[in-house]
């Protein structure tokens, strides 16, 4: 599946829908080249679940936890990890455990340590914009993809409809 994002709101409204879709639990796994808009899109993610605040890409902390309404969220970022068993060391298991929303930015870094995530979404530049890719890699996964195709589905209705 792919979407176009023509501007930095369609990332983090985009976002807010993935958000709604993962009710909290699973793990999402964000690629694309530096600025592609991966914590753009996690700060989308973070809005559906009520968080307001600013958002930066824990790129020299690796994880960046969130305990928003009663949800606990993670943001990693693993572009300085040096070798994948590293994380083991942070905490990794704890944190991908199956209780919490995992965003996983560079997971290619985490190789071989990492399990299957739910969701992969590769951002590319385009134009002005992003184009998002999703796959799903899990069965989990698979539902939340139907379930995004829905919900986006009923917003291109509605935005269409009051034009």
């Amino acid at each position: 599946m792919q979407v176009s994002l023509p501007n930095e709101e369609s990332q983090v409204a985009f976002g807010e829908t993935l958000g709604r879709v993962f009710q909290g639990r699973g793990r999402i796994y964000l690629e694309g080249d530096l600025g592609a808009g991966k914590t753009t899109l996690t700060r989308g993610v973070l809005r559906a679940y009520g968080y307001q605040g600013a958002v930066k890409s824990p790129t020299y902390t690796l994880i960046e936890p969130y305990e928003l309404n009663g949800q606990r969220l993670y943001h990693l970022d693993l572009y300085r990890l040096g070798d994948p068993e590293e994380l083991e060391f942070i905490g990794g298991r704890d944190v991908l455990d199956d209780e919490a929303l995992c965003l996983v930015e560079w997971p290619s870094r985490g190789a071989g340590w990492l399990p299957e995530g739910d969701l992969r979404i590769h951002l590319s530049v385009a134009d002005s914009g992003r184009v998002a890719s999703i796959s799903a890699g899990t069965e989990c996964g698979q539902q939340w993809l139907s379930a995004l195709e829905s919900a986006l589905e009923k917003i291109w209705e509605s935005s269409v409809g009051t034009q």
